[in-house]
């Protein structure tokens, strides 16, 4: 299992090849890529500000991901999430998991991006095109 809280930009398919190096045999891999969309709620957005509280969120995501673990038959989670100032396409998260078997795989990923996106103490500032700044109050 690996989660890092990263600020910096992220190549989610470098991090995808270095972990599956070190996981072994599996038979099916998982993975969902979020990144910052241009827009939201009917306005266009210039870029974003991710705050969150290190340890708080870091021990939810562990959190979760011991979940997914013993609710499914997988081997392995990963989780990379970027805070800090995001601009439209840039990866924001990447989540992963691997398995035997291609359903427990892609029914765990799928658990743990909604609870991340539903639960994670995660706080979004959006900068809009015309300079105005507001929070986001729902995923």
């Amino acid at each position: 299992m690996l989660i890092k809280i990263i600020s910096n930009e992220f190549n989610p398919w470098k991090y995808l090849q270095e972990h599956e190096l070190q996981a072994g045999k599996f038979g099916a891999t998982a993975t969902f890529i979020g990144t910052m969309r241009d827009y939201n709620v009917g306005d266009t957005v210039k870029s974003m500000f991710l705050e969150h509280y290190p340890n708080m969120t870091e021990k939810y995501l562990q959190q979760i991901s011991d979940i997914a673990l013993q609710r499914w038959d997988i081997l392995d989670t990963l989780i990379i999430h970027r805070v800090g100032k995001i601009l439209p396409g840039d990866n924001i998260v990447l989540v992963a998991t691997w398995a035997g078997h291609r359903a427990p795989a892609f029914e765990a990923c799928r658990f743990l991006i909604e609870e991340l996106k539903a639960k994670a103490p995660f706080w979004k500032r959006e900068t809009l095109i015309d300079d105005k700044i507001r929070w986001v109050n729902a995923n």
